[in-house]
């Protein structure tokens, strides 16, 4: 019987346990370790903020799911794995010490680095976790003219939730009849087309940038906050009133000097998802060292890839499942215009671009359908 351990609840993880336990059966063991019980579908974090959904429409018990797949779920934090003894070290939690493994998947996400940014924690918003977007949700309530500044880091690797706040935003002040008494400007490290496939997209961006009278403005790498002011490394700055920025993201802190990772903290993957210079450990999402945007949909294939060549080991055979690393966002635009595109990153392929109401509705149907099938 081999012993499998998961770290990570997100996407890869739920993912990865759900395929192994599915395929593998109950004479294997399969364990998720997990900092909190609660899956979050975290691409509805803009509507969370923008009160269109509640916590519980975007959330389900991870502990009652991976009940219900034989997977043995346990609420703990996570210190650092130590792959050359085949265990993970758990300073405090439903377990503590030493848990052994036979086989790894490492999945606990990517660190967000505030701190690389003086002034962050003092003076932006951002939505990557629930307590922000409930927090940001209350400085929305208070916010009725001025000027409101949204935007992304250098290295912050997530621009989509960018555009669609700054969309939501304008649709709600014009709910309010306070269109009019707010400025919108997103700012970004590049240009348009940076994090968002390039320059197929860009027409349809800037559409829907005029539709809803958002200003974008280009080569703003933020560096530093202030209490009304926001400056960039080009020594640009802009006053504002409102401000929610995307972090820069960094590799996970549990991996640090553990001799799996990068120069830059991630972890090192092949195509199989193995990692590098460990045996019989794999990594799946926003934790691994692949070059672009880090999405919930990448973090998906890789947790299925990650698991097929798992059971594949188990089961004596050769890992034979590859990645194939590809940009799929959809950008709600809150009607008509919503813009899907998909765009292969590693192979040779053109990219497809659609527009129209669906994808938004599809999005949304997305939450639905993860939250019903796999709570």
């Amino acid at each position: 019987m081999a012993n499998v351990l998961i770290l990570g609840g997100g996407f890869a993880g739920v993912v990865a346990a759900e395929s192994l336990a599915k395929r593998l059966g109950s004479d294997h063991q399969i364990t998720m370790i997990s900092r909190h019980q609660e899956f979050i579908f975290y691409p509805s974090l803009v509507k969370l903020a923008f009160g269109q959904v509640d916590v519980a429409d975007l959330s389900y018990n991870l502990r009652e799911a991976m009940l219900d797949r034989r997977v043995k779920f346990i609420e703990a934090e996570i210190a650092y794995p130590d792959p050359d003894n085949n265990c993970v070290i758990v300073p405090h939690g439903e377990v503590q010490g030493k848990v052994s493994y036979d086989y790894l998947l490492f999945a606990l996400g990517r660190h967000l680095a505030l701190e690389d940014i003086p002034g962050f924690y003092d003076h932006s918003h951002h939505l990557l976790t629930v307590n922000a977007a409930l927090k940001f949700r209350e400085a929305l309530k208070n916010f009725h003219a001025g000027h409101a500044v949204f935007g992304y880091c250098q290295d912050s690797r997530l621009a989509v939730p960018v555009f669609e706040a700054a969309f939501a935003l304008d649709r709600m002040l014009k709910e309010r009849g306070e269109r009019e008494q707010v400025t919108i400007t997103i700012v970004g490290p590049e240009k348009l087309s940076g994090q968002l496939g390039g320059e197929e997209v860009v027409p349809a961006l800037q559409q829907a940038l005029a539709d809803h009278n958002v200003e974008f403005v280009a080569e703003f790498p933020v560096n530093k906050i202030t209490e009304k002011t926001v400056f960039a490394a080009t020594g640009k700055k802009m006053d504002y009133d409102l401000l929610m920025l995307v972090p820069p993201f960094g590799g996970p802190g549990e991996a640090q000097y553990t001799g799996i990772t990068d120069p830059n903290g991630y972890v090192r993957v092949d195509r199989h998802m193995r990692v590098t210079g460990a045996y019989r450990m794999y990594a799946a999402g926003d934790c691994v060292n692949f070059l672009g945007p880090k999405m919930g949909h990448m973090a998906v294939l890789q947790g299925m890839v990650a698991a097929a060549n798992m059971a594949a080991e188990i089961e004596g055979q050769e890992p034979e499942a590859r990645y194939n690393h590809e940009l799929m966002l959809v950008i709600d635009e809150g009607g008509k215009d919503s813009i899907y595109l998909q765009k292969p990153l590693w192979e040779e392929g053109e990219a497809s671009l659609k527009q129209g109401r669906f994808w938004g509705w599809a999005k949304h149907v997305h939450q639905k359908y993860w939250q019903k099938i796999h709570a």
